[in-house]
């Protein structure tokens, strides 16, 4: 694999860099986010580790910019800061987010999966269907109707779950950990307040409702839309 990491702290990219090296992975380093940006778009990764508190231009930013251009290379946050918000913020346009300290076998196995996961993609099923919508995972797009629809990776995610187990009702627990990755319950309204934005760009301006609300269940996709 070739990886860009973005971090500032040199003892911590050193430990990074050395580990991955010695697994037999080819990596790059940027420490500030600027120069991060310039890299990931300059050249092709195969997954993106990046530290949030960066200078001249934040993790956050940098991942923002990097998608709003179109690059949907794999990435994972790697940070100090670890509260659920900040995860649910991270976990908006990443793939991954892991808390420091850490140890470098679980983010090796991290990226692993992030990576693994993309190449199952070529010859696993990768296009789904339902009520006249498509998703497509190799080119990451939406459409309905003809109709392109702008989700954002969290949103992206949670659509593919659904589509994944069309016909079947997928519970909040369910979607919390294969969406999220949160083995709890946080006691927040994120599953209903990303399904409520999902309904909005993928339902309120065609013909049918896709994504319906099985009470006291959760949520299921079929055919019928």
């Amino acid at each position: 694999m070739r990886l860009l990491l973005v971090e500032d702290d040199q003892e911590t990219a050193d430990y990074i860099i050395r580990g991955f090296r010695e697994a037999g992975h080819v990596i790059d380093h940027a420490s500030d986010g600027q120069d991060g940006l310039m890299m990931a778009t300059d050249a092709v990764y195969d997954a993106l580790i990046i530290d949030r508190m960066l200078p001249r231009l934040d993790g956050l930013k940098l991942l923002s910019m990097l998608r709003a251009g179109g690059n949907s290379t794999p990435a994972i946050f790697l940070t100090a800061v670890g509260g659920v918000e900040d995860r649910v913020e991270g976990l908006e346009i990443a793939e991954d987010y892991l808390v420091k300290p850490f140890a470098f076998a679980e983010l090796l196995a991290r990226i692993g999966v992030m990576t693994r996961d993309r190449r199952a993609a070529s010859i696993e099923d990768t296009v789904y269907k339902a009520g006249g919508l498509v998703l497509d995972r190799l080119k990451r797009r939406v459409e309905r109707a003809g109709q392109v629809i702008a989700l954002q990776p969290t949103e992206f995610r949670l659509l593919e779950f659904l589509l994944r187990h069309k016909g079947t009702v997928v519970t909040r627990t369910m979607l919390l950990e294969n969406v999220w990755d949160f083995n709890f319950d946080p006691r927040t309204n994120i599953v209903e307040t990303h399904i409520s934005r999902l309904r909005s760009k993928v339902d309120r301006d065609f013909k049918g409702e896709l994504i319906r609300t099985v009470r006291g269940a959760g949520y299921i996709i079929d055919d019928d839309a």
